[in-house]
């Protein structure tokens, strides 16, 4: 394995949206540094179940809801 290829893997912390912290181990940053998230999995639709709305573009999600209707 070649030397000083690797970037260095240090502690971070890391602030969620709601305020919480927690360390972990990154080579974003420096030792010690702050990551503030803008999106996590408190707040983002994808892991909360929020409101999602389907762009129908040239009748794919219909045609796609026709042909599979009776599969479910």
């Amino acid at each position: 394995m070649q030397k000083d290829i690797h970037p260095e893997y240090h502690v971070i912390n890391v602030t969620m949206t709601n305020g919480t912290t927690f360390q972990t181990r990154s080579t974003w940053g420096k030792e010690g540094d702050t990551l503030n998230l803008d999106i996590d999995p408190t707040t983002h639709p994808a892991w909360t179940g929020g409101d999602q709305k389907l762009m129908d573009r040239g009748g794919r999600v219909s045609r796609f809801k026709d042909k599979f209707k009776g599969f479910a």
